[in-house]
């Protein structure tokens, strides 16, 4: 399991025609790729399995933990992503609620653009 970091503080500021904002790039892929929207309200879980490709979960709002084999969980937060290999071990948990990306597909490579 790695935790990536998509904050504001680790994106870079874009002023081409007459923007002003900042983007914190997340991946390119390559292949079928599945995007989704996650919902985990008070006390919920997505459940301990194995990964059946390689999967991104960009956290939006709220907090929670996360775990990849091991049994030791990782609290994460708004701005924080995981990412599990195909395989892996994983499971996600909340006490107060969170809203997350799932990205999911074989050619995703987070290092490419967010730091550890």
């Amino acid at each position: 399991m790695k935790i990536y970091h998509f904050k504001p503080e680790s994106g870079k500021p874009i002023a081409a025609f007459n923007s002003d904002f900042i983007i914190s790039r997340i991946i390119q892929t390559e292949g079928l790729t599945h995007i989704g929207c996650v919902y985990l309200g008070h006390q919920e879980v997505i459940g301990f399995h194995q990964a059946s490709c390689p999967q991104l979960l960009l956290i939006m709002n709220g907090e929670g933990v996360v775990r990849g084999e091991e049994a030791e969980f990782t609290a994460v937060s708004a701005g924080q992503a995981v990412f599990w290999e195909q395989g892996e071990w994983h499971e996600t948990r909340t006490d107060s609620g969170l809203t997350a990306i799932m990205i999911e597909g074989d050619s995703l490579n987070p290092a490419a653009y967010m730091t550890l």
